[in-house]
């Protein structure tokens, strides 16, 4: 069974005052607004609606928890970098993805979702910087892959890689494309490995201890 397959809604939050005690393990998805994470996370899933896709960039302004199979959490961040709200709501965004980036005890890994036409933006390399300091690991889904011709997509891959080898093994980078169902596997490892899940038959064997 897939990790994220039947993933449940839990709970939503605007504040970190409002986090849910910090029991299980938890990775967390953030990206750019329209970059493509909640399409992302809805083709891991296998669901079409587990996170809401909308048109209009910046519309998810909470955190939002999902129950995995295997009692770890998928937590949605919110889409940052949208120009048109608010300062204020602007702020609030930031003070939320740093506040739980930052001191969130039980997250054991970042998937940054980047367009793979326009990646690492000044604001994907702020989420880098908040995070990175951690320790814990970060997996680069560049997304929207199917809109590049083979060799842009290799030559985005090899780019993006290049840039981030500073922080060696603890970034590692990947294409994606939602529309082609593409790259959910290899994700899927990766997060398959944070949680300490070394294969399919971990996953069913964790799958099955509700």
């Amino acid at each position: 069974m897939s990790l994220f397959r039947n993933a449940r809604f839990e709970i939503s939050i605007a504040k970190t005052g409002d986090l849910p005690p910090s029991d299980s393990p938890e990775i967390a998805f953030a990206g750019r607004s329209n970059a493509g994470k909640s399409s992302a996370i809805n083709t891991l899933a296998g669901h079409t609606r587990l996170a809401y896709v909308s048109k209009t960039p910046g519309r998810t302004q909470l955190i939002n928890f999902f129950r995995l199979n295997c009692g770890a959490v998928l937590v949605d961040l919110p889409g940052y970098g949208y120009a048109k709200v608010p300062e204020a709501v602007r702020r609030q965004w930031v003070a939320l993805l740093e506040g739980y980036l930052t001191r969130r005890e039980n997250l054991v890994g970042l998937v940054l979702i980047m367009d793979s036409r326009h990646p690492l933006t000044p604001l994907d390399w702020q989420m880098i910087e908040w995070f990175a300091p951690s320790g814990r690991p970060i997996h680069v889904l560049l997304t929207k892959s199917d809109k590049l011709s083979r060799n842009e997509a290799a030559s985005t891959l090899a780019r993006v890689r290049r840039e981030l080898a500073r922080f060696g093994a603890q970034v590692s980078v990947q294409l994606f494309s939602s529309l082609k169902k593409q790259g959910a596997e290899e994700a899927e490892r990766k997060v398959s490995e944070w949680l300490g899940l070394d294969g399919p038959a971990a996953v069913e064997a964790a799958s099955g201890q509700k």
